[in-house]
């Protein structure tokens, strides 16, 4: 079982907080696309089993034309003859590009499964991070998804706004809830370096809410999505009954995935790479039979280290089960003092958080991490 991650760098514009591999070279799109065909032609063989999953994001994945979109799937089944029928297929797209024509194309795709980065619902907020899209937008791409029979939708939102009160985050909570997707992601706003938001941080020109209000707005958060019917299954990460995001779990539970694109990365089991992040350096070398690409294998501590990053944001945290003994009287006698605390519990099998743990889940996974 392989999970499959195709990156489209395309943005028309970019939004003052994004740190993902962006560009506004959309004139480049059709031998972008011949690049990626090209690379999952040079890496049939790293396939594990058949393929569980697909994940369209970006950047803006939704500004290809859908002749590329078909190429890419025309592709797919080529080089791996997947069972449509029993994957997960899914698309990022922004509000704006939601047409009718493009619902028409989605209908032409294996594609059963939309996220679309609302981020919120404030027009002045949306404008401030510099997002295209404004709240209208949001409700007229979700009737016309539903018309399409895209019955797994997937929303993003953020909190911790710049002068954003609980009052506003807990408006578009409300707000998401009415739209009833299948699935909601909510994320606290980031101050990455080298994003235009940083710098606005590092001139004073805008402030961080304090750690009481981020509190607040997360308690918010899950409280209202549980009374909705959402499960809380990862740290950011809602769904109704049966509809978790299948391709990312896959990240959180050790499932190997393939990486295709410009700064894609991928993880075998044992090692894990990725691709340059530079688009005509990418073209460039695919077109010359040549991946750019890193790589770095992985060793038991690494492995350890990555479980503790990555499943214990889950509901279900940690399997000691299948950890190897050296491991688990580490973490074990590690958590001791968080699981006194009310911070992270443990039924004998499985180490987790609680939702007291989350709010310090930094500071926990990095003191379980074994020491060089």
């Amino acid at each position: 079982m392989t999970g499959l991650y195709i990156h489209i760098p395309f943005c028309a514009s970019r939004c003052i907080y994004c740190g993902f591999y962006s560009t506004t070279l959309a004139h480049e799109q059709d031998r972008y696309v011949s690049a990626l065909c090209r690379e999952m032609e040079m890496r049939k063989d790293e396939l594990q089993g058949s393929l569980s999953t697909v994940y369209i994001g970006g950047g803006t994945p939704s500004l290809l034309s859908a002749e590329n979109m078909q190429r890419i799937f025309l592709y797919i089944n080529k080089v791996y003859a997947p069972d449509w029928d029993s994957m997960e297929v899914t698309m990022e797209c922004n509000p704006d590009d939601v047409t009718k024509e493009f619902c028409m194309g989605l209908r032409l795709t294996p594609i059963n499964r939309v996220s679309m980065g609302a981020q919120t619902f404030s027009d002045s907020r949306l404008k401030f991070i510099h997002r295209r899209h404004n709240s209208s937008e949001v409700f007229k791409a979700m009737k016309l998804l539903r018309e399409h029979g895209i019955g797994n939708v997937s929303i993003d939102l953020m909190f911790g706004f710049p002068n954003e009160t609980l009052f506003d985050w807990t408006s578009d909570v409300d707000t998401a809830i009415s739209l009833r997707p299948e699935h909601i992601s909510a994320y606290s706003l980031q101050y990455e370096k080298g994003t235009p938001l940083y710098r606005m941080l590092s001139e004073g020109k805008v402030k961080e809410i304090d750690d009481e209000l981020y509190r607040k707005m997360y308690a918010t958060l899950c409280e209202k999505l549980s009374e909705a019917g959402y499960e809380h299954y990862e740290i950011s990460n809602f769904a109704l009954p049966g509809r978790r995001s299948r391709h990312n779990s896959s990240y959180w539970h050790n499932v190997p995935y393939i990486g295709l694109g410009a700064s894609a990365h991928s993880y075998s089991g044992h090692s894990r790479s990725w691709n340059v992040s530079n688009l005509e350096k990418y073209i460039s070398s695919i077109e010359n039979g040549v991946r750019p690409a890193q790589s770095e294998d992985i060793d038991g501590q690494t492995h350890y280290d990555d479980m503790v990053m990555t499943a214990l944001r889950t509901k279900e945290g940690i399997s000691l089960d299948d950890m190897p003994e050296k491991y688990r009287r580490y973490i074990m006698a590690t958590a001791d003092k968080y699981i006194k605390a009310g911070e992270m519990k443990c039924d004998g099998h499985w180490l987790s958080l609680t939702i007291d743990g989350i709010f310090v889940s930094d500071m926990i996974m990095s003191d379980l991490m074994m020491p060089d």
